[in-house]
C-alpha cells in the first residue's frame, strides 16, 4: 500500500496528497487507497483537502486510473465540500476562493498549473 504523504513541508498544511498513478495498480487497490486517504483527512485535526495524483495517461484523452479516481469521487460526493478537477485549481474559482477562505491560504505549487493529471477534494 502507499503511503500518503502531506503536499509541503509545513506539517499544519491542511492538505494531503497521494499518488495513485505510480506504479500502476489495480482499479480495487485504487480504491482501497483512496478510501483510506479520506478517512485520514476526515480523522485529522489539521487536513482538510486530499490531493490525487491520478495521471493522465499516456492516450491524450485521460487515462483509467484517472476514470477510477473520479469516478470514486463522484460516488462518494455525499462525504465532500467540494470536488476540484486540477484543470480548475484557480485562485479565479469559486470553489476555490471559499475552500482557502475556509482552511486558510496554503502553499501549493500545482495552484495555477491547470494539471489534468489530478484531483483535489474538499473534505466535510
Amino acid at each position: 500500500m502507499m503511503q500518503p504523504r502531506p503536499s509541503s513541508s509545513d506539517p499544519l498544511s491542511p492538505t494531503l496528497t497521494i499518488d495513485v498513478a505510480h506504479p500502476a495498480r489495480p482499479a480495487s487497490l485504487v480504491e482501497s487507497e483512496l478510501t483510506d486517504a479520506w478517512t485520514n483527512v476526515r480523522n485529522s485535526e489539521n487536513l482538510r483537502i486530499l490531493k490525487i495524483i491520478h495521471g493522465y495517461g499516456s492516450s491524450g484523452k485521460g487515462g483509467s486510473t484517472r476514470e477510477v479516481v473520479r469516478n470514486w469521487a463522484y460516488r462518494h460526493r455525499h462525504r465532500f465540500l467540494g470536488i476540484i478537477e486540477g484543470e480548475e485549481y484557480s485562485v479565479f474559482s469559486r470553489q476555490i476562493q471559499e475552500m482557502r477562505k475556509e482552511v486558510g491560504n496554503f502553499e501549493d505549487s500545482d495552484l495555477e498549473k491547470a494539471n489534468p493529471g489530478m484531483l483535489l477534494i474538499w473534505i466535510k
